[in-house]
């Protein structure tokens, strides 16, 4: 399963480091090719021979190389890894990397790398549930980063509770379904649309929604991790896909859109319609800025395209179409109209009377909606909302 996978392993200074042996040897075992970066607290819980010995590569723990003045490149680390794990994770690292804190070699690498993160958490009970501790989870799995929830025990201080690093066996199940999943979707060309469209009045007013983007920019990144060909169509946004192979289109209006949407979904394998784009447009765009003469103003708005059904008459058998409704009334009984109207593969349906849910938030409540089945999802980060959709994909092509 993860024969010539690259893994750097990150090992930080927590008395579960001694599992890293553990975890290196099953690593080793199914074929990956394992680089160590400990932490300098590490050191005081496992020597860096045994781990040595175990990755069969030196391990790492400076920026530079003992007396030679080499650099250990961590820019280079990054891109070189196709999974970076750090196990365990203790709560001050994962606190660095909440914050951007780099001051160490671990940190640099996590902060240069383009590859999916997964963080272990080990520490004591009282820690992990710290407030403190929460927001740093939280904060960091907003990032895209994976955690392997701690598990349930008995502690090194102890007491009985949750804060036991997952044992190596369970964090290489998580690596199993990163990797067989991620090759479900390899090559497969994917466009989504994302974000709002603006419909422009004069050179200064527009008709538009509060749409962020956060939900289309959230499944172009996490699809790219999984090895598709992404094309983003996005409206105005202040977001930018960082360090992913991501075809990024800019648009403004509903035509913008509608055109580049038209050219490219000939060649799309899946096409994930997640803007929020506009119904209506002005039928006239003043050249000049409209002066404020009247007490009332009076402008004729026309109907945009519908993307996605005209998406619809021309879908292929073998091509998906996934759509998005927003609703604030009869949710299901809207979503399942789009379903049927636009020629749908399934809806993910989200309402404005979820708490959480909706435009500009980091997190996002689902229903996803097919013509059989109906799957409730609870309120999550928008990355873990953007992988329910992933596997709903996957769970698609390989029915």
């Amino acid at each position: 399963m993860l024969q010539g996978k690259k893994i750097i392993l990150g090992v930080c200074g927590s008395i579960a480091a001694y599992k890293a042996a553990m975890l290196t040897r099953l690593l080793i075992k199914e074929g990956a090719e394992v680089r160590v970066i400990m932490t300098e607290a590490a050191k005081e819980f496992i020597t860096p021979l045994t781990l040595s010995t175990l990755s069969k590569n030196p391990v790492l723990s400076e920026f530079i190389k003992g007396k030679t003045g080499e650099w250990n490149n961590h820019v280079e680390l990054g891109l070189w890894a196709d999974a970076l794990v750090v196990a365990p994770a203790t709560a001050n690292t994962i606190a660095k990397m909440a914050h951007g804190q780099c001051d160490n070699l671990l940190t640099a690498t996590y902060l240069s790398a383009r590859c999916p993160v997964f963080l272990v958490p080990a520490m004591d009970l009282d820690m992990y549930q710290h407030q403190s501790t929460l927001v740093n989870l939280a904060q960091v799995r907003s990032y895209g980063n994976k955690i392997i929830d701690a598990e349930y025990g008995e502690l090194a201080s102890g007491l009985v509770g949750t804060g036991r690093m997952a044992e190596p066996e369970h964090i290489m199940a998580s690596l199993h379904d990163h990797f067989s999943s991620k090759g479900a979707l390899n090559g497969k060309k994917v466009l989504i649309t994302a974000g709002p469209t603006y419909e422009m009045i004069d050179p200064v007013r527009f008709i538009g929604n509060h749409s962020s983007g956060k939900m289309g920019y959230a499944l172009a990144q996490k699809l790219a991790e999984h090895g598709a060909e992404v094309t983003l169509i996005s409206g105005p946004s202040k977001l930018e896909v960082n360090g992913h192979a991501v075809n990024l289109v800019k648009v403004c209006s509903a035509e913008d859109m509608y055109r580049e949407c038209v050219k490219h979904y000939p060649a799309t394998d899946i096409a994930i319609l997640a803007a929020a784009v506009a119904d209506y447009t002005p039928d006239e765009k003043h050249q000049h800025k409209l002066k404020k003469k009247t007490d009332q103003l009076s402008i004729n708005l026309v109907k945009t395209k519908d993307i996605a059904a005209e998406l619809g008459k021309i879908k292929r058998e073998n091509q998906i179409n996934i759509g998005f409704a927003l609703e604030t009334e009869n949710e299901k009984e809207n979503a399942l109209k789009k379903l049927t109207s636009k020629n749908f593969d399934f809806i993910v349906l989200n309402s404005l009377q979820d708490k959480g849910a909706g435009f500009g938030h980091d997190t996002n409540k689902i229903t996803i909606i097919d013509r059989n089945n109906t799957q409730k999802f609870e309120l999550k980060n928008k990355m873990e909302v953007a992988e329910d959709i992933i596997n709903s994909i996957i769970s698609k092509i390989n029915a």
